[in-house]
């Protein structure tokens, strides 16, 4: 009798060990973002990671242009609250969210002692793998050098000269910014390069399906496309438009978020040039409404 009371005890425990759901606290997130269109795929991400129950807290400058100062999925802090430091330490987050392409919040990170993980496509003076992984000139064309991964001997020594540029900029132009805040807070030597390779993760926005093969490393994490969102129709009057364009097609011209800084000149040379094609042509301005990017068309012909 008493063994069957101990196994009637035993499967009761079981149950209540299978049935049992074991509570999960979202992490306490510090996010330092980078303004204009960084934002808006910086956005994406925070945006899961609030549906997931994580606490945000994005720092913002005063005089940001695309980042809301209230939002649902966040609160703010500003570099011109008193004691900033001191906040941030008692408030005890998680680990620093940041993308890297203006450096402050991976020094950030690394003075509050916190891990990072970036949002990453570029650093400071380039490329984001520049900092991370081995890239051989010899079969992977540096930035803007217009080459592929299969270049004559006078095409590698182009690309080693447009890595030389990235070098210089490195070492001379944007380096010692970086270098002065190192030395005033960090014990050690250090550098702004040396900071980056110690982040956590790396969420490359990129993809193999865009870039030539190239060695990586195993803490970075491809998320190309990860910003992408299902295709709607077109409205009504671009779809008007378009279907109207005849058989030399339309050229559509995109710009980034900061299209409202193209000077004048820049503007006009554009549109002239324009005007001797025989297609039809969408150019649009872009502004913030309610903090979301909203285009209207200017159709033209």
């Amino acid at each position: 009798m008493l063994q069957y009371q101990s196994c009637g005890i035993f499967a009761l425990l079981c149950v209540s060990l299978i049935s049992f759901t074991p509570s999960c606290d979202g992490g306490n997130i510090l996010v330092f973002p980078v303004d204009g269109s960084h934002w808006i795929n910086m956005k994406v991400l925070l945006e899961e990671l609030h549906a997931r129950g994580h606490n945000l807290t994005v720092i913002r400058a005063s005089t940001s242009w695309y980042i809301p100062e209230e939002s649902p999925m966040y609160t703010i802090s500003h570099f011109k609250i008193t004691n900033l430091i001191e906040t941030l330490l008692d408030s005890k987050y998680d680990l620093v969210l940041t993308d890297p392409a203006i450096a402050p919040g991976v020094l950030l990170a690394r003075y509050l002692k916190l891990p990072v993980v970036l949002n990453v496509r570029w650093i400071p003076s380039g490329e984001g793998h520049l900092a991370i992984a081995p890239t051989p000139a010899s079969y992977i064309p540096a930035p803007g050098s217009g080459l592929t991964d299969n270049m004559t001997f006078l095409q590698r020594t182009k690309n080693l000269f447009f890595y030389g540029i990235i070098l210089f900029q490195q070492r001379f132009i944007v380096g010692p910014h970086y270098d002065v805040v190192c030395q005033k807070y960090f014990e050690g030597e250090c550098d702004i390069i040396s900071v980056l390779q110690e982040a956590d993760i790396w969420l490359f926005r990129s993809d193999f399906v865009f870039d030539f093969p190239r060695p990586t490393m195993p803490n970075i994490v491809y998320i190309g496309g990860f910003q992408c969102s299902p295709a709607e129709p077109l409205p009504s009057d671009l779809e008007e438009f378009v279907q109207s364009a005849g058989e030399h097609g339309m050229i559509i011209m995109t710009l980034g978020t900061l299209v409202n800084a193209l000077p004048k000149e820049v503007a006009d040379t554009i549109a002239s040039i324009f005007a001797k094609l025989p297609q039809k042509v969408g150019d649009f301005k872009l502004w913030m409404i309610q903090h979301r990017m909203v285009a209207k068309y200017c159709l033209t012909q």
